[in-house]
């Protein structure tokens, strides 16, 4: 691997710190954050140790659905700031080290968009094109993205006099990425963001992206296949700049993952774990590893320019659609038994460390399982100090309540009177949890982040290294490892909430390992066996040495 491709694939072994500017820090006392509010803690990310930061829709929107329903594409929202102030972010956030990227909702705008306002008023209008209509509601595409909530993919427009395609909200109407002029806006406004200095995007909803008029894509008579269409954008991302970075959102069955990647990797960069994470989620409730295990072994191989973003939460409600009803149900059960707690009949709003039982040594496995997944790990704003929901936030709000800085009033998020959400209260409230307190407990959740965050970025196996399980006689030990120029990681984790013992063949070519986590030493056996033991929730990340390595200092 040459030193020039490492630079430019540097979201493999990065580290991303998802959030809102909405909910992160208020400067300007109107109870709503601001673009400046997260240019004021770029020092608290670069401490932390981050290596990129994904900004969630600072658009200007009508805010039906948190931002995710914009209604210009080049600007920013008036609430969170000016463009001169998302400038000055991306210049405070290179200077420290980290890139920027941005959630890009291209799937669908806002009804109050321009562009959808004149393809209403006027049939002949080109723009009319921009979307996708019919004279009667269709039964296709199947499914529902929001059920309970929507009963209908198509909405009928009283003015249009048609029904017009939406695969969210019914205020979010679908472009027609098969019109050649909606894809080359599209460019357009990627090239605008990328001059101003984003280093990538994440992109909303990429099935239902690639669908071109409600048909599955490269079925249309339109501009073509979609698949081309995406591997076109991303040569023009790459040629503005060359280590820019898509990261799409394909929640998706197994056999469908590879299609969005390209035969040859030239399509995303990275796709969103969302199938290691609904397995990742029933491992933990049934404290076992066969779950990931299989889920590992079914995941389609990767090349080298193509990569999995993890996470153990994200800003919307947990997803777990790809499991069985049983499967949920177990899920269910262990961490959002109560109704409240459950969207849409296929996920919780809940977040990790509540689910998990607050900081312990549960939560700190989940973690440290995370990071060593194969993959680039991402954490969403306040989990690095097990930050808790607030469930009387409705629906997917619930997980997305002010950043809790200190034991001050709402969190010292804000000195207004009313925050844009309520923080947490209850066991997971500011005076519990705040960033404030755990910088000046060398025990804390957030300081032990601060490790693991470090130790990932220094083991650069786990993003670019080939991964491998290893058998275990333990059914809740799952153990992998990961090999990557001539240097092999072995990750180890107890799922359970009893202690594990098994014998592990490592390979005879390790003589010795190193632990990297927390500096204890193991006893290698001839042939490349290793015992161990971890006590409940127990986790190792272990360096392994060949003749003639050198130890880890």
């Amino acid at each position: 691997m040459r030193l020039d491709q490492v630079s430019d694939q540097w979201w493999k072994n990065g580290v991303i710190y998802c959030l809102d500017a909405e909910t992160f820090l208020d400067t300007d006392g109107d109870g709503v954050g601001d673009l400046a509010g997260v240019a004021r803690q770029i020092d608290y990310l670069a401490g932390l140790g981050v290596t990129c930061l994904w900004l969630m829709p600072f658009q200007p929107s009508p805010n039906r659905d948190d931002g995710y329903d914009v209604s210009d594409y080049y600007g920013v929202d008036p609430r969170l700031g000016t463009l001169g102030d998302f400038v000055e972010l991306v210049r405070t956030a290179t200077n420290r080290g980290l890139r920027v990227i941005v959630d890009f909702v291209l799937n669908h705008t806002s009804d109050q968009h321009p562009w959808f306002q004149e393809a209403r008023r006027d049939p002949d209008s080109p723009r009319r094109d921009w979307y996708v209509w019919r004279d009667e509601p269709s039964d296709q595409p199947e499914g529902l993205s929001f059920p309970g909530r929507e009963t209908s993919n198509w909405a009928f427009d009283e003015e249009a006099g048609q029904y017009y395609l939406h695969r969210f909200y019914s205020f979010q109407p679908d472009l027609n990425i098969d019109n050649e002029a909606v894809r080359e806006e599209i460019a357009r406004i990627m090239g605008y963001w990328l001059a101003l200095g984003v280093a990538g995007f994440r992109m909303d909803a990429i099935p239902a992206l690639l669908e071109t008029a409600g048909l599955p894509a490269g079925e249309s008579d339109g501009a073509g296949d979609t698949r081309a269409w995406l591997r076109d954008l991303r040569q023009f991302v790459t040629r503005r700049r060359g280590d820019a970075m898509l990261l799409g959102e394909a929640n998706v069955d197994p056999q469908q993952l590879s299609q969005y990647f390209g035969d040859h990797g030239d399509m995303l960069h990275m796709e969103l774990g969302f199938l290691l994470n609904q397995h990742l989620w029933l491992a933990l409730a049934r404290g076992e590893a066969e779950p990931l295990e299989m889920l590992i072994r079914t995941l389609p191989a990767l090349s080298a320019d193509s990569s999995w973003a993890t996470f153990l939460r994200n800003h919307d409600e947990l997803t777990l659609d790809k499991l069985t009803v049983g499967q949920r149900e177990e899920i269910f059960a262990a961490f959002g038994p109560d109704a409240d707690m459950q969207l849409y009949g296929h996920g919780l709003r809940r977040r990790a460390a509540s689910m998990l039982g607050g900081d312990g040594a549960r939560l700190r496995l989940a973690w440290s399982l995370l990071f060593a997944l194969p993959g680039t790990p991402i954490v969403f704003y306040g989990d690095e100090i097990g930050m808790g929901e607030n469930l009387a936030i409705p629906d997917r709000y619930a997980v997305r309540s002010p950043m809790q800085w200190s034991p001050d009033p709402h969190g010292g998020f804000t000195k207004a009177a009313e925050p844009v959400r309520p923080v947490t209260d209850g066991d997971f409230s500011p005076e519990r949890v705040n960033v404030h307190d755990q910088r000046r407990d060398r025990d804390s959740l957030l300081r032990f982040m601060q490790h693991l965050i470090l130790s990932r970025r220094e083991r650069p196996e786990f993003g670019w290294g080939a991964v491998t399980l290893i058998e275990s006689a333990a059914p809740s030990l799952l153990c992998h490892r990961c090999d990557w120029q001539g240097s092999t990681v072995i990750a180890i984790h107890n799922l359970a909430g009893d202690e594990a013992a098994a014998t592990l063949q490592l390979g005879a070519e390790v003589h010795a390992v190193d632990d990297v986590l927390e500096g204890h030493p193991f006893e290698v056996a001839e042939g490349g066996r290793l015992d161990v033991q971890l006590g409940a929730y127990g986790y190792l990340w272990l360096l392994a040495r060949r003749d003639g390595d050198r130890r880890l200092t």
